[in-house]
């Protein structure tokens, strides 16, 4: 760990807990600094608040109290999902007080350089790629950021021969102030977060910050058949290396003749790759791109390529049964994930699909839905999913509890050669506490089948 006077000896306030918000007091507390752990969950019922507080770490449990901010902090140190309207935050700004993520704080404790990935869709996949590739072409490569690794745990423990291959969100990058990834990656920008960003503009500034404290020594990986991540990536003084799925380029990652290329050095046919479904090319020719920068052998891109077949909860195959197979993308929080996981498919589709009502209709899925079988929904957004399935010709659309009984619906309405696949469109939050508890009920219901 890199020994940083930034936050020795400095009152630092952790707004959220949560794994970031844990692990944030825990390496702040270990470098010297002085934490407060401010949470919103109630001490009595705060298992993570007591183990700081028997730590030495001073806790405020059960609100977010403006009069916190009596204590003078230097800084503070927020989780993500707190968006900046909080009044303790729009009083913190107004005191002149830095409020930055985990990630800012990661950066500041590591000598080992960063491989940041953002982008609207595709981050955890891609950066699960990177990592893969990096690690058979064994350049020591850490996973972390907003995979569920946290930045600043792993910053803690890595050496400067590591590569620090990061997930990161528009949320993360909003509290950033110097954190620069030598090679910075971004996939795509779509409609998202607005109810947290105000605008679409606003929600592209965020993004666009993964470029703005690099150097001419540093990389941009942009998407170049995206105008906006284009124009987010005007300010960036790091080497532009493009990708493109529909364009064959000079230099960057693309595709000619059914194979992947970077520069004009042919790496792997696409009928090679396991990993379904058109949109994944984009993720795949990012993550080229990171691994050849980087020199990683082309024997370890093409292992990588011939073997991962989907991270848990994105387009995860799960099992295949009477000849159905089953499709856990539970990830697909918006429409544009499920528009793309049922364009992975080219055989009949049963599409399980609901969740948490955030007062959008459907129509942008219509289109897609054209080329589904039949619909089993469930949650508080069943019925204006069930009113896109009729627009889009459905004829069978079926509603029930929850998706553990979807599993076994979808199964009974399929014949042999079907998939049965589990993409929302919807967030989990209706009833279940995260995407990742929806999709393991899914996988349990589907194995239960057996």
């Amino acid at each position: 760990m890199k020994n940083t006077n930034k936050f020795k000896n400095k009152h630092i306030l952790i707004l959220g807990l949560a794994k970031s918000g844990f692990a944030a007091a825990k390496v702040l507390h270990e470098i010297g600094a002085y934490p407060t752990v401010n949470d919103q969950k109630r001490f009595e019922e705060n298992e993570a608040a007591q183990e700081l507080e028997k730590m030495g770490i001073k806790v405020v449990c059960g609100g977010h109290p403006i009069e916190i901010l009596d204590d003078h902090f230097d800084f503070i140190v927020k989780n993500p999902g707190i968006p900046y309207s909080n009044p303790l935050l729009v009083k913190a700004k107004e005191k002149g007080i830095p409020i930055i993520t985990e990630v800012e704080l990661a950066y500041h404790i590591t000598h080992a350089e960063f491989i940041g990935i953002t982008g609207s869709n595709g981050k955890t996949t891609t950066t699960t790629l990177i990592f893969e590739m990096l690690k058979y072409g064994e350049k020591s490569p850490l996973i972390a950021g907003n995979i569920g690794t946290v930045a600043c745990e792993v910053a803690q423990a890595a050496k400067k021969e590591n590569l620090i291959v990061t997930e990161l969100s528009s949320f993360q990058l909003m509290g950033i102030e110097s954190f620069a990834p030598k090679i910075a990656v971004l996939l795509n920008i779509f409609d998202a977060h607005l109810d947290y960003h105000g605008t679409k503009e606003e929600y592209v500034k965020a993004k666009a910050r993964i470029f703005e404290n690099q150097t001419d020594g540093d990389y941009n990986i942009i998407n170049v058949d995206d105008k906006d991540v284009v124009s987010a990536a005007e300010g960036g003084r790091g080497k532009k290396i493009p990708f493109s799925t529909s364009k064959v380029l000079e230099m960057g990652a693309y595709i000619k003749d059914k194979a992947i290329y970077f520069d004009e050095e042919k790496i792997i046919e696409i009928k090679d790759i396991v990993l379904p479904g058109v949109h994944n090319l984009e993720n795949i020719l990012a993550a080229v791109a990171v691994a050849k920068l980087v020199a990683t052998p082309n024997s370890a891109i093409i292992k990588v390529l011939t073997s991962f077949t989907g991270v848990k909860h994105r387009l995860q195959y799960v099992t295949s049964f009477q000849n159905r197979k089953f499709y856990n993308d539970s990830k697909a929080t918006n429409i544009l994930a499920t528009k793309k996981a049922i364009s992975a498919f080219e055989q009949p589709v049963i599409l399980l699909a609901g969740g948490l009502d955030r007062g959008n209709e459907f129509d942008d899925l219509i289109q897609e839905l054209t080329r589904v079988k039949a619909m089993v929904l469930f949650g508080q957004t069943a019925k204006k999913l069930e009113r896109a399935g009729k627009l889009a010709g459905i004829e069978i659309l079926k509603t029930v509890d929850n998706v553990e009984a979807a599993v076994k619906e979808a199964y009974d309405l399929s014949n042999e050669g079907d998939v049965i696949l589990l993409s929302p469109a919807c967030a989990s939050w209706d009833q279940h506490k995260t995407f990742e508890e929806r999709g393991d009920i899914f996988i349990n219901a589907v194995h239960k089948l057996k």
